[in-house]
């Protein structure tokens, strides 16, 4: 036989379909619905939105599932394959993600459906447990704390000196970030950390010439 037709044989022996056993599907998509519901319940506790999106949670539960689904039949046949990656490769999500650990449960749950799809049960297992002792282990590091913006609006700039001086007595470091005068008065943005915020409030506002005061946190991004 020569090389030709060797690989005609292997060629059409790749294109005839595989049966996969009754027993090997329901193990697969067993898995994927226990290994979904996992990264479900993992998302649901270390999830930090202001907002938290039950749909989006919902569609990690589901996606494990459904990308075992795909590469079960395209182990099973070479033509459902070829034409499994003509279909995916025209779909166009149009939600972005926003948040980037939503990013990664996103990654995780498709990544979870493909190994659980190749039938690498004990790989899928040492992934979810690396990954969840890798966020845990994240979540522990304290995150650095966000600083403030101090607004403060008096009748005149006399009062600059004074207020200066109350900033640097309840904050390391403080800085002027805008100031701004009008015919009504002045307005100062500092940019602080505050080691008593509502002491730091309480005595700007009994400054004279005060007529009010405005301190602004947020938990943002830090980046320094």
């Amino acid at each position: 036989m020569s090389i030709r037709d060797t690989i005609k044989d292997s060629l059409l022996q790749s294109l005839q379909a595989n049966t996969i056993s009754t027993s090997t599907i329901g193990i697969t998509l067993g898995l994927a619905i226990v290994f979904g519901l996992y990264i479900f319940f993992i998302y649901r506790i270390t999830s930090r939105n202001g907002f938290y999106n039950s749909d989006f949670n919902k569609s990690l539960a589901t996606l494990p599932v459904v990308t075992a689904a795909i590469l079960l039949a395209m182990n099973s046949n070479l033509t459902i394959s070829l034409g499994m990656v003509g279909a995916l490769s025209i779909v166009r999500f149009r939600n972005a993600v926003k948040n980037p650990s939503d990013l990664t449960f996103l990654f995780w749950s498709i990544s979870i459906g493909i190994v659980v799809g190749a039938c690498l049960y004990e790989l899928a297992i040492f992934l979810c447990l690396a990954v969840t002792v890798l966020i845990g282990l994240l979540n522990l590091i304290p995150s650095l704390r966000a600083p403030c913006l101090l607004v403060v609006s008096a009748d005149s700039s006399e009062a600059e000196p004074e207020l200066a001086a109350q900033v640097k007595k309840y904050a390391k470091t403080g800085k002027i970030r805008s100031r701004n005068i009008s015919k009504r008065g002045v307005e100062w943005i500092w940019e602080l950390q505050p080691k008593n915020e509502e002491e730091l409030v309480r005595t700007i506002a009994q400054t004279a010439s005060v007529t009010s005061v405005h301190l602004m946190t947020h938990d943002g991004n830090v980046r320094f």
